[in-house]
């Protein structure tokens, strides 16, 4: 299989490295890709929210299968045009891509399907967002409706912090909050069947002890050694199948990934937010451990095959994967500085390094490009161990006003408690 990857992030890179460990996959590609991909991968700089620019680079290299990795891609209707030209393509089309597009949308969506959701109000102006607030009280929960990048939510006890984030995003969803630890769980789909993948969890605040603003993702890891047997079966019955059958019933078929964040409430899981694509960080742990390989699953997404796939195989341990952040991310990441010790950090047993935001500074030089530079990964037998080799290798990386959080899969590690903010 040839296969085509768009995409130029950490997800991007976990992506192309699981498909790299695919021997059913002969000729691997990436657009625009990064430093990191460029090792498994050839790199394309394309625009990827250009369809026929896509489609046109899936043709002259004979792509038999386009997984796309970012969001903005699908709610432009990318996979579409793949379609449109008989290309197999990875990831649902424009109108599909509307449940992570519009958490409006996604809200009427649950709302019709009997998805257990917070209660929520869709604001235009001033003076629906203050009865919304009124309504629901604080901690106030309030989400740019449009695409963020991760970053559109926030979640505070500051009125006047959430009138603000309201008024500069102009049309919001304003939720109740909801409390308890949680969850993200990919699933995959061919618009009919559904198949689950390694429920995993991620930490969105910037600093280490859930302080800080949002960000589009700090850490995460898999699997939950906390999480009760019986989860993944649930969620796939009160949530992931009921939510298929109803964009069915609306005419648009799911095909891809749909990602299901989850708040497990004392009062059963409930749905935080669904996305139409693999979530970043929790993609570079999940993907480190499927043993089976990843090509075939994907493509069978597009052909409507998923029915066929009884149980995936699964990587015995953990895997923890931290992410390395620019001075002053998220709200203004200072980009152009030197990274070094790479090679340092990938000689730790059972670690390696996925690029996220780097870029070439002339022949072997790499520099930073963006909020999210590096996702260090550490694998073992347990989580203990897997973080262990984690923080070992990110401490040998150099990267001037860069941080991590200290504090990834840590509880978990421990067996303590995981009362986190779910909705940060």
């Amino acid at each position: 299989m040839k296969a085509l990857v768009l995409g130029g992030g950490g997800r991007e890179h976990a992506l192309v490295r699981a498909l790299s460990l695919d021997p059913g996959v002969r000729d691997l590609h990436c657009a625009p890709g990064n430093p990191g991909t460029s090792a498994l991968a050839d790199n394309h700089v394309i625009n990827v929210l250009d369809g026929l620019a896509v489609t046109e680079l899936a043709a002259r290299i004979g792509a038999e299968l386009v997984v796309v990795g970012p969001e903005a891609p699908l709610v432009e209707g990318v996979a579409d045009a793949l379609r449109d030209r008989g290309i197999p393509v990875f990831g649902p089309d424009r109108e599909a891509a509307r449940l992570e597009g519009s958490k409006a949308f996604a809200k009427e969506v649950m709302e019709a399907a009997g998805v257990p959701t917070a209660r929520a109000r869709v604001c235009k102006n001033p003076g629906q967002v203050a009865e919304a607030l009124d309504a629901f009280g604080a901690p106030y929960v309030v989400k740019d409706d449009g695409l963020a990048a991760g970053k559109g939510v926030v979640v505070t006890g500051d009125r006047a912090l959430a009138e603000q984030h309201a008024r500069e995003c102009g049309r919001v969803v304003i939720e109740e909050y909801l409390d308890g630890p949680e969850v993200s769980l990919f699933v995959l789909s061919d618009g009919i069947h559904a198949v689950p993948l390694l429920p995993a969890q991620d930490f969105k605040r910037a600093y280490t002890g859930d302080e800080g603003p949002n960000t589009g993702g700090m850490g995460a890891y898999a699997p939950l050694p906390w999480a009760e047997p019986g989860l993944v079966d649930e969620v796939m019955e009160s949530v992931v199948r009921p939510t298929i059958a109803e964009m069915s019933r609306r005419g648009h078929r799911y095909q891809g990934l749909l990602y299901v964040g989850l708040a497990l409430t004392s009062a059963g899981p409930r749905v935080v937010e669904f996305n139409a694509r693999f979530g970043d960080p929790e993609t570079q742990v999940v993907l480190d451990r499927l043993a089976t390989p990843i090509g075939s699953l994907l493509q069978a997404a597009d052909t409507g095959a998923l029915g066929g796939i009884t149980s995936l195989d699964w990587h015995a341990g953990a895997a923890v994967t931290v992410v390395i952040a620019a001075e002053n991310y998220p709200t203004d990441p200072v980009k152009g500085d030197l990274i070094t010790g790479l090679d340092a950090a990938e000689a730790v047993e059972g670690a390696y390094v996925l690029h996220a935001g780097t870029a070439w500074s002339g022949a072997r030089d790499l520099k930073s490009t963006g909020g999210r530079v590096l996702n260090v990964v550490g694998t073992g037998p347990d989580l203990t161990q897997a973080r262990e080799r984690a923080y070992e290798a990110a401490g040998k990386i150099e990267l001037r006003g860069s941080f991590y959080r200290t504090d990834i899969a840590e509880k978990a590690a421990l067996g303590k408690d995981l009362g986190q903010d779910p909705q940060a």
